[in-house]
């Protein structure tokens, strides 16, 4: 009697830990199979529609874009815009966006400032001399009456004409400076010829003025 009770007390405790083995190793397996299950729990499988895109299936699963060449890349296929209705399509949907090519920055050369080219200096025209009756030469109408009748001499004097343009001492008003032998001579000739170049043609013709 002793005997057997120790035969099943052995076999009671070899059933434990077959249990407790066979419990040890269920666990394990569920463990792992919980691990496995959780870590390809972001890999999906998407069957192609008709007028699906790479473009509409990245935005479907990850709300952008960015993800085409990956879902491509995957799936082996070479040619984005080219994918077939009915065909499966594998891809991981934690996976990180496409790497985009940053775009190359373009540097806009300043435009080179305008240099101002200065316009050459007008070149004078050349003043046309005029020779006088008497051997002077005049670069002016005016001038040339002046050399004609004095000289040029604001103090030459001939009976009644004094100075430079040869008026008579009453014209000038008994005040003999060049200063006002210029101005009496300039309103003179406005008034009577109407400009220097109408009084020295006069003179060419005549003699006087």
């Amino acid at each position: 009697m002793k005997t057997f009770n120790l035969k099943q007390s052995n076999l009671t405790a070899t059933l434990s830990k077959k249990s407790v083995a066979f419990l040890a190793t269920t666990l394990i397996a569920a463990g792992l199979f919980a691990t496995a299950t959780t870590a390809s729990a972001d890999e999906v499988t998407y069957v192609v529609k008709p007028g699906d895109t790479l473009s509409q299936i990245s935005d479907k699963f990850y709300n952008d874009q960015t993800h085409i060449q990956s879902i491509a890349k995957a799936n082996n296929i070479s040619n984005i815009a080219m994918i077939y209705v009915g065909e499966s399509l594998t891809f991981n949907t934690d996976a990180t966006s496409d790497t985009e090519t940053p775009a190359k920055s373009v540097v806009a050369q300043a435009a080179a400032p305008a240099v101002a080219v200065p316009a050459p200096a007008a070149t004078p025209a050349p003043t046309a001399s005029i020779a006088t009756g008497n051997g002077f030469t005049a670069n002016s109408a005016k001038e040339a009456i002046a050399m004609t009748e004095s000289g040029g001499s604001y103090s030459a004097q001939n009976g009644q004409y004094y100075g430079r343009y040869q008026l008579t001492s009453s014209y000038l008003g008994g005040d003999f400076s060049p200063a006002n032998q210029e101005r009496v001579a300039d309103n003179y000739v406005a008034g009577r010829y109407g400009s220097w170049e109408a009084a020295w043609q006069f003179h060419l013709s005549h003699g006087w003025y």
